[in-house]
């Protein structure tokens, strides 16, 4: 199956303000990503082209970086997941910037097409717009939080980690 998922967020703050918070994305100082919600992003060495790293049960390898602009990762990890995602910032005045997420796959095999449908896709747009959130907070004084739907909040339940 064909996956085109893109997700956008316009952020009132000049590129180069928004630029500065992406490179700390999977670092102890991380101002991206929604750890304190979400598993942890983590690469061992950082972002470097060829590292290997991801998130929960998704496992993904750096394909391109270019510090300001994008970065962008191919899956390795779930089994029929055949493509890649990415991060842009995209300046559209000297004020805004738009952030933006791309996954562009094919899904392969039924066991694949089942989780994105059911399962990943959910919790995948929950997390953007969390991580869109975390972004944007960085610039606010009162804080956004997207709320998830009760299929994400079902998921979340039924994949919690026991303890």
């Amino acid at each position: 199956m064909q996956v085109v998922n893109i997700h956008k967020r316009v952020i009132n703050q000049p590129k180069a303000r928004v630029s500065s918070l992406m490179k700390t994305l999977a670092t102890k100082e991380d101002k991206v990503w929604p750890k304190d919600r979400w598993p942890a992003i983590k690469f061992k060495t950082g972002l470097k082209i060829g590292e290997e790293g991801g998130h929960g049960m998704i496992r993904y390898s750096i394909k391109g970086y270019e510090e300001g602009e994008y970065m962008s990762f191919e899956f390795l990890e779930p089994e029929g997941f055949n493509g890649d995602h990415r991060f842009e910032i995209i300046a559209l005045n000297e004020e805004a910037t738009e952030v933006r997420h791309s996954i562009l796959m094919k899904t392969e095999g039924f066991l694949a097409t089942f989780k994105w449908i059911f399962v990943i896709r959910w919790l995948h747009d929950a997390l953007i717009e969390n991580a869109f959130d975390t972004i944007e907070n960085n610039f606010l004084e009162t804080k956004k939080f997207t709320t998830w739907c009760y299929w994400v909040r079902l998921w979340r339940f039924l994949l919690k980690p026991s303890k």
